[in-house]
C-alpha cells in the first residue's frame, strides 16, 4: 500500500547528496541578500522560490547551475554560513533525515574577506548549532560534511588538504562537482592520488549530464567511493523486447563492486538525465539490486524533500515503508563515517524507526476494521 503523508515523514531518512548552496530557506536569501544589496530575481519569498524553481526547470545542467550564483552571493561572511548550515540541518531533521552527508565548495565563499580554514570553521559552527537546535525539538540529526572543489577551477589539491586536515571536525569526505561537460575527472588525479593515499573517502559527480566515459573515468582512473548521481549508469543496461536484462561490463562492474549510485531523481529531471518520474531509470536499478540511494541535491532548486523524493517514487512505483528502509540502509551501508557508527545508526535508529511505523500501522488497520464492524452502518 501506498504509505501515508505522515508515515513518510515520520521515516528516518539518510541522505548522501545535498548542496548547502543549493538548499537555503527563500526568506533566509531574501534577508541575506539585503543585507549586503545583493539584487534577487523575485521580491518576496514566493515569487523566489518559484524563480529559483523554475529557472532550474531548464533541462539543462550549465543553466541549472547558474541559479546558485544568487545563494552563494549572500554566503560570503561568517555569520552567514553559520546561519545557513544551522537552518539546513534544521530543516533536514524535520523532514525525517537523521543522517546527512551535506557537500558544499570552500573556494566559492572567499570573496567577502573568508580564509578556507575560516569557512570550514563557520559551516561546521553551523551544523553543530543546527543538530542541538534539532535534538531540542525531538528530532535528532548527525550531519557531515563533504569538501567540494569545483572542476572547471584548479584548486582541487588544496581543497582535497583541507578535508584531510578536518577530518577530526566533521569533515568526512571530498567531491568534484560543476558542469562535466569540458572538465573530467580525470584532470584532478593529483587531488585523488593524495586522498587515496591518506586514506581518505571521496565521491564524484558523475553520469549525470555526461555519460559513461565519465563513470568510467570517475571508477577505473580515480577510484571513487560512491557515484555522484550515476543515472547514466543506465545507458550500459540494455531490455529486450521480452523484458531480459543484460549488463554491458560497465554497469556489471558497478553492481558487483556495490559502488553507491547517490541517485537525485526530481533534480534528475530538471537537469535532463530523465524524462519524469515515472521514466527514472530508479525502479530498474533497484530491481536489479544496484546500490542505489535516493538524494535530494539541491533542495531550494528542486522545491523537493527526501519525504517529496519517497512520495514521488511511492507514486510512481508503488513503493512502501520496505522498500525505502532499503534505500535508507543503503545510503548508511555507503556513508563515509566509520563501519560501527554506520551499523549503529542502522540497528538503533533506522530499523527501530521503520518497525514502529509498521506496528502503528498494523494497530491502526485492526482498530480501522473493529470500528467499522461495530458502525451502525455496517451492521
Amino acid at each position: 500500500m501506498r504509505p501515508t503523508d505522515a508515515e513518510i515523514l515520520a521515516a528516518p531518512k539518510v541522505l548522501l547528496h545535498d548542496h548547502l548552496d543549493g538548499g537555503l530557506r527563500p526568506a533566509t536569501v531574501l534577508e541575506l541578500a539585503a543585507e549586503i544589496g545583493h539584487e534577487l530575481p523575485a521580491a518576496d519569498e514566493p515569487g523566489l522560490r518559484r524563480w529559483f524553481t523554475e529557472a532550474a526547470d531548464s533541462g539543462s545542467l550549465e543553466r541549472y547551475l547558474t541559479t546558485f550564483e544568487h545563494t552563494v552571493a549572500v554566503m560570503q561572511t561568517r555569520d552567514a554560513l553559520v546561519r545557513v548550515a544551522a537552518e539546513c540541518a534544521e530543516d533536514l531533521a524535520a523532514d525525517g533525515v537523521v543522517y546527512a552527508e551535506v557537500r558544499y565548495a570552500p573556494e566559492q565563499h572567499l570573496s567577502g574577506g573568508l580564509s578556507l580554514d575560516d569557512v570550514v570553521a563557520a559551516v561546521e559552527e553551523g551544523f553543530r548549532l543546527g543538530e542541538s537546535r534539532a535534538a531540542a525539538a525531538g528530532r535528532p540529526i548527525r550531519v557531515a560534511t563533504l569538501l567540494t572543489a569545483m572542476r572547471h577551477a584548479a584548486r582541487s589539491r588544496e581543497i582535497a588538504e583541507l578535508a584531510v586536515a578536518n577530518r577530526e571536525a566533521g569533515v568526512v569526505g571530498f567531491d568534484i562537482a560543476g558542469a562535466e561537460a569540458g572538465f573530467p575527472p580525470t584532470r584532478h588525479l593529483d587531488a585523488f592520488e593524495y586522498l587515496r593515499r591518506e586514506n581518505a573517502h571521496f565521491t564524484i559527480h558523475a553520469g549525470e549530464a555526461f555519460g559513461l566515459p565519465s563513470i568510467w573515468e570517475a571508477l577505473q582512473w580515480c577510484g571513487a567511493d560512491r557515484l555522484g548521481h550515476g543515472v547514466r549508469i543506465i545507458d550500459d543496461v540494455a531490455v529486450g523486447a521480452d523484458g531480459a536484462v543484460t549488463l554491458g561490463r560497465l554497469a556489471a562492474y558497478v553492481r558487483d563492486k556495490r559502488i553507491p549510485l547517490e541517485l537525485c531523481p526530481s533534480s534528475n529531471i530538471q537537469t535532463g538525465a530523465a524524462g519524469s518520474i515515472a521514466e527514472h531509470p530508479i525502479e530498474l536499478l533497484a530491481r536489479l539490486r544496484f546500490r542505489v540511494t535516493v538524494n535530494t541535491d539541491n533542495r531550494l532548486m528542486s522545491g523537493t524533500s527526501m519525504s517529496r523524493e519517497f512520495a514521488l517514487l511511492a507514486d510512481a512505483f508503488g513503493y512502501d515503508l520496505p522498500d525505502f528502509q532499503w534505500f535508507t540502509v543503503n545510503a548508511l551501508k555507503s556513508a563515509f563515517i566509520p563501519f560501527d557508527q554506520r551499523l549503529a545508526l542502522i540497528n538503533d535508529v533506522v530499523k527501530p524507526g521503520y518497525t514502529a511505523l509498521g506496528a502503528q500501522r498494523a494497530f491502526d488497520q485492526v482498530r480501522a476494521a473493529g470500528t467499522e464492524r461495530l458502525s451502525p452502518r455496517s451492521a
